[in-house]
């Protein structure tokens, strides 16, 4: 069972690394969209391309890890790095899931812009199905 949940968030931060790659070499594709905006439209955040690699870099690397986790690979790192790393990404998700209140996550104010329907419908459970996932995994380790 956890071989079976770490290589299918494997695969769904694989597909999020690639399309913040996607982004930071000249790509659109919800790109718009996946940025938060006050009720006027204006942005919230202005991301430079730079940003996108990092959080696609990250991306990558909770992929690798959970790939990792499935035992598909082996790969020599720390025990604690094993131990932890799960629970830090299984929280990040969490706190993403929740929210800063105002614009992101399952208890915003502002709700009645793209990003906000989209982030209700979508983007607020993903994070919540990963960080249950994640600690799923953990707890069956």
């Amino acid at each position: 069972m956890v071989a079976v949940l770490s290589l299918l968030l494997s695969i769904v931060f694989l597909v999020l690394a690639v399309i913040h790659f996607n982004w930071f070499s000249g790509g659109t594709f919800g790109f718009e969209a996946s940025l938060p905006t006050k009720e006027n439209g204006e942005r919230v955040l202005n991301p430079k391309k730079m940003d996108s690699a990092i959080v696609g870099f990250a991306l990558l690397a909770f992929c690798c890890f959970y790939f990792y986790k499935s035992g598909v690979a082996t790969v020599y790192l720390p025990n604690w790095i094993m131990q932890y790393t799960g629970w830090i990404i299984a929280l990040l998700f969490f706190i993403r899931a929740i929210g800063d209140f105002k614009y992101v996550g399952f208890f915003k104010s502002v709700k009645q812009t793209t990003f906000g329907t989209l982030d209700t419908t979508y983007y607020a459970p993903l994070c919540l199905v990963i960080s249950s996932v994640g600690i799923i995994i953990e707890i069956l380790n």
